[in-house]
């Protein structure tokens, strides 16, 4: 267990996912929002037919209730989690939602519970992606790779998942070397992709299990390939080594995260613009950005939290 993981910071946080074939998933809608309600648990869980995704926070008594009643349910008995802390609470609300997939991919008959690729444990990454005849790619997204990737990765640029299945056929040169080796932040995607990626001929093809959060838990920063901050989806914005809370921001107007010194720059002003939006906003845009930053301004000072912020 890493330093990150103490009780120096009050909140837990639970990254979870679990690819498992659930027929009565609307069924827990209801009650998994009343217990984490009851518990100070806030975050989002998504639920379908596939199974379970989602990243919740709240006091470590709260967390572990939640995980208890999951793991309670037959098809969730195995449930795996990655942990970390925050000092602040991340998220504003809970939400428990029903989805068509738990991860967005819109490809009809992709199903991890069928076919799907090798796990590889972080201690085992290093070597995996070291090796000349292993192409590795970064299925997240552009703006979760801008602050952070693997030495040598493939990068799509991908603006959502929905569009890594074209890239992939797109790009015969991925055919090139045996083994595709691909990552992404919890796991959830990789797992998914590693299952178009069979579907579409692919052989020797294996995923990060845990994903970057796992990685970055297990493995000493003086070993690791890794470079860069991690993205993650809710107020922390990026972790590092360690799981530790990175320095970016969030801009509020694009939602890309910021470091230091974009910040410092002309074309930032908090919650109306940054370097990464300015120039593809309008006018009208950023006065509206404005109109609500004044607002979560004279919330703050209300000492209350604008749902907006």
């Amino acid at each position: 267990m890493t330093d990150s993981l103490t009780h120096t910071s009050p909140f837990l946080v639970a990254a979870l996912y679990h690819f498992v074939s659930v027929q009565h998933f609307a069924d827990l809608q209801a009650p998994l929002q009343t217990l984490c309600e009851e518990n100070g648990v806030k975050g989002t869980l998504l639920l379908a037919h596939e199974g379970i995704n989602g990243t919740i926070a709240g006091p470590d008594a709260g967390i572990h209730a939640v995980l208890a009643f999951l793991r309670a349910q037959p098809e969730f008995s195995g449930l795996e989690h990655k942990e970390s802390r925050a000092s602040k609470m991340p998220f504003l609300r809970m939400k428990v939602k029903l989805k068509k997939e738990i991860v967005t991919m819109g490809v009809e008959d992709i199903d991890p519970n069928k076919v799907v690729g090798t796990y590889m444990a972080a201690k085992d990454w290093n070597t995996l992606i070291s090796d000349p005849d292993t192409i590795v790619i970064d299925t997240r997204n552009d703006y979760e790779t801008a602050i952070g990737t693997f030495r040598g990765a493939l990068d799509p640029k991908t603006k959502s998942f929905r569009e890594f299945p074209e890239w992939v056929r797109q790009n015969p040169g991925l055919h090139k070397k045996p083994k595709i080796a691909m990552y992404c932040t919890g796991g959830i995607r990789c797992e998914k992709a590693t299952a178009f990626m069979k579907a579409e001929g692919f052989d020797e093809v294996y995923h990060l299990k845990g994903g970057i959060l796992k990685y970055l838990e297990e493995v000493p920063q003086e070993e690791s390939l890794w470079d860069g901050a991690c993205f993650v989806f809710d107020e922390r914005v990026s972790v590092e080594h360690g799981l530790k809370e990175g320095e970016h921001r969030l801009c509020h107007a694009c939602r890309n995260p910021i470091t230091a010194e974009e910040i410092t720059s002309p074309l930032y002003e908090e919650g109306v613009s940054c370097s990464h939006c300015y120039h593809t906003r309008t006018e009208e845009d950023r006065l509206r950005y404005r109109q609500r930053q004044h607002q979560i301004a004279l919330a703050k000072k209300r000492g209350q939290r604008h749902i907006g912020s």
